[in-house]
Protein backbone atom coordinates (compact mmCIF):
# COMPACT_ATOMS: atom_id res chain seq x y z
CA UNK A 1 0.00 0.00 0.00
CA UNK A 2 1.13 3.52 -0.78
CA UNK A 3 1.63 5.63 2.33
CA UNK A 4 -1.34 7.57 3.57
CA UNK A 5 -1.34 11.31 4.00
CA UNK A 6 0.30 12.30 7.27
CA UNK A 7 -2.14 13.85 9.78
CA UNK A 8 -0.99 16.46 12.26
CA UNK A 9 -2.53 16.80 15.72
CA UNK A 10 -1.96 19.07 18.66
CA UNK A 11 -2.96 19.03 22.33
CA UNK A 12 -3.20 21.39 25.24
CA UNK A 13 -2.58 20.42 28.87
CA UNK A 14 -3.20 22.33 32.05
CA UNK A 15 -1.23 21.81 35.34
CA UNK A 16 -3.31 20.53 38.20
CA UNK A 17 -3.70 22.69 41.25
CA UNK A 18 -1.78 21.43 44.22
CA UNK A 19 -3.46 21.23 47.65
CA UNK A 20 -1.66 22.09 50.88
CA UNK A 21 -0.70 19.18 53.12
CA UNK A 22 0.56 18.70 56.67
CA UNK A 23 -2.12 20.56 58.66
CA UNK A 24 -2.70 18.19 61.55
CA UNK A 25 -4.82 20.05 64.00
CA UNK A 26 -8.53 20.62 63.59
CA UNK A 27 -8.31 24.24 64.66
CA UNK A 28 -5.74 25.04 62.03
CA UNK A 29 -7.89 23.30 59.41
CA UNK A 30 -10.94 25.38 60.37
CA UNK A 31 -8.94 28.60 60.16
CA UNK A 32 -7.65 27.53 56.72
CA UNK A 33 -11.18 26.89 55.49
CA UNK A 34 -12.32 30.29 56.69
CA UNK A 35 -9.42 32.03 54.96
CA UNK A 36 -10.21 30.19 51.73
CA UNK A 37 -13.86 31.28 51.93
CA UNK A 38 -12.83 34.92 52.39
CA UNK A 39 -10.41 34.70 49.46
CA UNK A 40 -13.10 33.31 47.16
CA UNK A 41 -15.50 36.07 48.16
CA UNK A 42 -12.85 38.68 47.35
CA UNK A 43 -12.19 37.09 43.94
CA UNK A 44 -15.91 37.15 43.07
CA UNK A 45 -16.12 40.83 43.97
CA UNK A 46 -13.05 41.64 41.89
CA UNK A 47 -14.38 39.69 38.87
CA UNK A 48 -17.71 41.50 39.10
CA UNK A 49 -15.95 44.88 39.04
CA UNK A 50 -13.80 43.82 36.07
CA UNK A 51 -16.82 42.68 34.07
CA UNK A 52 -18.61 45.93 34.78
CA UNK A 53 -15.57 47.93 33.64
CA UNK A 54 -15.24 45.80 30.48
CA UNK A 55 -18.92 46.26 29.59
CA UNK A 56 -18.52 50.00 30.00
CA UNK A 57 -15.50 50.12 27.68
CA UNK A 58 -17.14 47.91 25.05
CA UNK A 59 -20.23 50.13 24.98
CA UNK A 60 -18.12 52.78 23.21
CA UNK A 61 -16.32 50.35 20.86
CA UNK A 62 -17.38 49.57 17.29
CA UNK A 63 -19.32 46.28 16.94
CA UNK A 64 -17.14 43.35 15.90
CA UNK A 65 -18.17 41.02 13.05
CA UNK A 66 -19.35 37.68 14.36
CA UNK A 67 -17.18 34.60 13.84
CA UNK A 68 -14.48 36.62 12.12
CA UNK A 69 -11.78 34.19 13.29
CA UNK A 70 -13.57 30.88 12.93
CA UNK A 71 -14.61 31.22 9.28
CA UNK A 72 -11.11 31.31 7.73
CA UNK A 73 -9.98 28.47 9.99
CA UNK A 74 -12.91 26.31 8.91
CA UNK A 75 -12.36 27.16 5.24
CA UNK A 76 -8.66 26.32 5.43
CA UNK A 77 -9.41 23.03 7.17
CA UNK A 78 -11.93 22.22 4.42
CA UNK A 79 -9.35 22.84 1.68
CA UNK A 80 -6.84 20.57 3.40
CA UNK A 81 -9.49 17.87 3.84
CA UNK A 82 -10.44 18.08 0.17
CA UNK A 83 -6.81 17.85 -0.92
CA UNK A 84 -6.12 14.87 1.33
CA UNK A 85 -9.26 13.07 0.20
CA UNK A 86 -8.34 13.66 -3.47
CA UNK A 87 -4.91 12.19 -2.76
CA UNK A 88 -6.33 9.11 -1.06
CA UNK A 89 -8.89 8.50 -3.81
CA UNK A 90 -6.36 8.90 -6.62
CA UNK A 91 -3.83 6.60 -4.94
CA UNK A 92 -6.50 3.95 -4.47
CA UNK A 93 -7.12 4.04 -8.23
CA UNK A 94 -3.42 3.55 -8.90
CA UNK A 95 -3.16 0.73 -6.36
CA UNK A 96 -5.90 -1.23 -8.11
CA UNK A 97 -3.98 -3.15 -10.78
CA UNK A 98 -7.07 -4.59 -12.45
CA UNK A 99 -8.49 -3.27 -15.71
CA UNK A 100 -5.54 -1.26 -17.04
CA UNK A 101 -4.92 -1.38 -20.81
CA UNK A 102 -1.95 0.04 -22.72
CA UNK A 103 -2.87 3.07 -24.85
CA UNK A 104 0.49 4.34 -26.10
CA UNK A 105 4.06 3.07 -25.83
CA UNK A 106 6.95 5.35 -26.82
CA UNK A 107 10.38 4.25 -28.01
CA UNK A 108 11.99 5.96 -24.99
CA UNK A 109 9.97 3.80 -22.59
CA UNK A 110 7.15 6.23 -21.80
CA UNK A 111 3.87 4.36 -21.38
CA UNK A 112 0.27 5.55 -21.09
CA UNK A 113 -2.38 3.10 -19.86
CA UNK A 114 -6.10 3.61 -19.35
CA UNK A 115 -8.90 2.20 -17.23
CA UNK A 116 -12.66 2.63 -17.53
CA UNK A 117 -14.15 3.84 -14.25
CA UNK A 118 -17.73 3.44 -13.02
CA UNK A 119 -19.82 5.80 -15.10
CA UNK A 120 -17.85 5.10 -18.28
CA UNK A 121 -15.15 7.78 -18.03
CA UNK A 122 -11.57 6.77 -18.72
CA UNK A 123 -8.64 7.64 -16.50
CA UNK A 124 -5.08 7.62 -17.82
CA UNK A 125 -1.85 6.57 -16.12
CA UNK A 126 1.46 7.86 -17.46
CA UNK A 127 4.71 6.22 -16.33
CA UNK A 128 8.08 7.67 -17.33
CA UNK A 129 11.61 8.12 -16.03
CA UNK A 130 12.84 11.71 -15.84
CA UNK A 131 16.41 12.99 -15.61
CA UNK A 132 15.75 15.11 -12.53
CA UNK A 133 15.61 14.63 -8.78
CA UNK A 134 12.36 14.26 -6.88
CA UNK A 135 12.91 17.57 -5.07
CA UNK A 136 13.64 19.38 -8.34
CA UNK A 137 10.39 18.14 -9.87
CA UNK A 138 8.49 19.09 -6.72
CA UNK A 139 9.88 22.61 -7.01
CA UNK A 140 8.82 22.88 -10.65
CA UNK A 141 5.36 21.33 -10.34
CA UNK A 142 4.21 22.61 -6.93
CA UNK A 143 6.35 25.39 -5.50
CA UNK A 144 6.72 27.24 -8.83
CA UNK A 145 3.41 26.15 -10.33
CA UNK A 146 2.60 29.74 -11.38
CA UNK A 147 5.61 29.64 -13.75
CA UNK A 148 4.34 26.61 -15.66
CA UNK A 149 3.14 28.67 -18.64
CA UNK A 150 6.76 29.72 -19.25
CA UNK A 151 7.76 26.20 -20.31
CA UNK A 152 4.46 24.49 -21.09
CA UNK A 153 2.74 26.02 -24.15
CA UNK A 154 -0.54 24.24 -23.36
CA UNK A 155 -0.98 26.47 -20.28
CA UNK A 156 -1.97 30.12 -20.59
CA UNK A 157 -1.91 30.89 -16.89
CA UNK A 158 -1.94 29.31 -13.43
CA UNK A 159 -2.70 31.57 -10.50
CA UNK A 160 -2.47 30.56 -6.84
CA UNK A 161 -5.58 32.02 -5.22
CA UNK A 162 -4.83 30.83 -1.69
CA UNK A 163 -1.94 29.28 0.23
CA UNK A 164 -3.27 26.97 2.93
CA UNK A 165 -0.06 26.24 4.75
CA UNK A 166 2.99 24.77 3.00
CA UNK A 167 1.21 21.66 1.67
CA UNK A 168 -2.09 22.89 0.18
CA UNK A 169 -2.95 25.55 -2.39
CA UNK A 170 -6.04 26.64 -4.33
CA UNK A 171 -5.35 27.45 -8.00
CA UNK A 172 -7.10 28.76 -11.09
CA UNK A 173 -5.72 27.42 -14.37
CA UNK A 174 -6.46 28.48 -17.95
CA UNK A 175 -5.45 26.29 -20.85
CA UNK A 176 -3.84 27.93 -23.86
CA UNK A 177 -5.63 28.50 -27.14
CA UNK A 178 -3.59 26.57 -29.69
CA UNK A 179 -4.11 25.60 -33.31
CA UNK A 180 -5.39 22.07 -33.72
CA UNK A 181 -6.55 21.80 -30.12
CA UNK A 182 -9.68 19.66 -30.46
CA UNK A 183 -10.79 20.22 -26.89
CA UNK A 184 -10.49 24.02 -26.87
CA UNK A 185 -9.83 26.41 -24.00
CA UNK A 186 -10.83 25.29 -20.54
CA UNK A 187 -10.34 26.71 -17.10
CA UNK A 188 -9.98 24.78 -13.85
CA UNK A 189 -10.52 25.70 -10.21
CA UNK A 190 -8.66 23.17 -8.08
CA UNK A 191 -7.25 22.37 -4.67
CA UNK A 192 -3.73 20.89 -4.82
CA UNK A 193 -2.14 19.00 -1.97
CA UNK A 194 1.41 17.73 -1.50
CA UNK A 195 2.85 15.09 0.79
CA UNK A 196 6.52 14.26 1.32
CA UNK A 197 7.46 10.77 2.44
CA UNK A 198 10.68 8.81 2.54
CA UNK A 199 9.35 6.76 -0.40
CA UNK A 200 8.84 9.88 -2.51
CA UNK A 201 6.69 12.96 -3.00
CA UNK A 202 2.99 12.86 -3.81
CA UNK A 203 0.92 15.60 -5.44
CA UNK A 204 -2.85 15.25 -5.40
CA UNK A 205 -5.71 17.43 -6.50
CA UNK A 206 -9.36 17.79 -7.40
CA UNK A 207 -11.82 20.35 -8.69
CA UNK A 208 -13.59 22.60 -6.18
CA UNK A 209 -16.30 25.24 -6.39
CA UNK A 210 -16.10 28.76 -4.99
CA UNK A 211 -19.00 31.20 -5.03
CA UNK A 212 -16.45 34.02 -5.18
CA UNK A 213 -14.88 32.56 -8.35
CA UNK A 214 -17.62 31.39 -10.76
CA UNK A 215 -16.92 30.08 -14.29
CA UNK A 216 -15.17 32.67 -16.43
CA UNK A 217 -16.66 34.16 -19.60
CA UNK A 218 -15.16 32.63 -22.74
CA UNK A 219 -14.04 29.38 -21.08
CA UNK A 220 -15.62 26.03 -20.32
CA UNK A 221 -15.14 25.20 -16.63
CA UNK A 222 -13.69 21.66 -16.74
CA UNK A 223 -13.20 19.45 -13.69
CA UNK A 224 -10.20 17.36 -12.80
CA UNK A 225 -9.71 14.81 -10.09
CA UNK A 226 -9.22 12.97 -8.09
CA UNK A 227 -5.79 13.03 -9.70
CA UNK A 228 -2.24 12.62 -8.46
CA UNK A 229 1.44 12.51 -9.37
CA UNK A 230 3.82 10.10 -7.64
CA UNK A 231 7.54 10.89 -7.80
CA UNK A 232 10.01 8.31 -6.50
CA UNK A 233 13.79 8.23 -6.75
CA UNK A 234 14.95 5.56 -9.19
CA UNK A 235 16.89 3.07 -7.06
CA UNK A 236 19.87 4.80 -5.46
CA UNK A 237 20.24 7.28 -8.29
CA UNK A 238 18.79 10.51 -6.89
CA UNK A 239 19.20 12.33 -10.22
CA UNK A 240 16.53 10.17 -11.85
CA UNK A 241 12.88 9.93 -10.90
CA UNK A 242 10.19 7.39 -11.63
CA UNK A 243 7.23 9.62 -12.49
CA UNK A 244 3.63 8.33 -12.39
CA UNK A 245 0.74 10.62 -13.32
CA UNK A 246 -2.92 9.69 -12.95
CA UNK A 247 -4.99 11.97 -15.19
CA UNK A 248 -8.68 12.01 -14.35
CA UNK A 249 -10.56 14.79 -16.13
CA UNK A 250 -14.06 15.73 -17.17
CA UNK A 251 -13.55 18.30 -19.94
CA UNK A 252 -17.28 19.18 -20.05
CA UNK A 253 -18.84 20.66 -23.16
CA UNK A 254 -20.36 18.78 -26.11
CA UNK A 255 -17.37 16.74 -27.21
CA UNK A 256 -17.54 13.12 -28.38
CA UNK A 257 -16.02 10.76 -25.85
CA UNK A 258 -13.86 9.19 -28.55
CA UNK A 259 -12.13 12.51 -29.27
CA UNK A 260 -11.53 13.18 -25.57
CA UNK A 261 -10.09 9.70 -25.04
CA UNK A 262 -7.64 10.20 -27.94
CA UNK A 263 -6.60 13.69 -26.88
CA UNK A 264 -5.92 13.27 -23.16
CA UNK A 265 -3.15 10.62 -23.35
CA UNK A 266 -1.45 12.66 -26.08
CA UNK A 267 -1.66 15.69 -23.83
CA UNK A 268 0.14 13.72 -21.11
CA UNK A 269 2.99 12.85 -23.47
CA UNK A 270 3.21 16.46 -24.70
CA UNK A 271 3.40 17.69 -21.11
CA UNK A 272 6.17 15.21 -20.35
CA UNK A 273 8.15 16.32 -23.38
CA UNK A 274 7.98 19.96 -22.29
CA UNK A 275 8.84 19.03 -18.70
CA UNK A 276 11.90 17.06 -19.83
CA UNK A 277 13.17 19.96 -21.85
CA UNK A 278 12.59 22.41 -19.00
CA UNK A 279 14.45 20.39 -16.33
CA UNK A 280 17.33 19.72 -18.77
CA UNK A 281 17.90 23.50 -19.04
CA UNK A 282 17.89 24.19 -15.28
Amino acid sequence: MLPAVVKLCCGISYPHLRSMAGLQRTAVAVIGQEITRLQRWAQVQQLTRQQADLSYIESFAEPKPKNIKSVPVKENHLYVQQGQEAMRSALSILEDKEGWKVEITQSNGDVVCSKVMPGGRKVFRLEVVLEASVEELYDVLFVRVEEMHQWNPSIQQIKVLKHVGPETIVTHEISAETAGNLIGQRDFLSVRHSCKHKAGIYLGGAAIELESFPPQTGFVRAKDGPTCIVMQALDENTTKTHFTWLLNMDVKGWLPKSIVNQTLPRAQLDFTRHLRRHVSLR
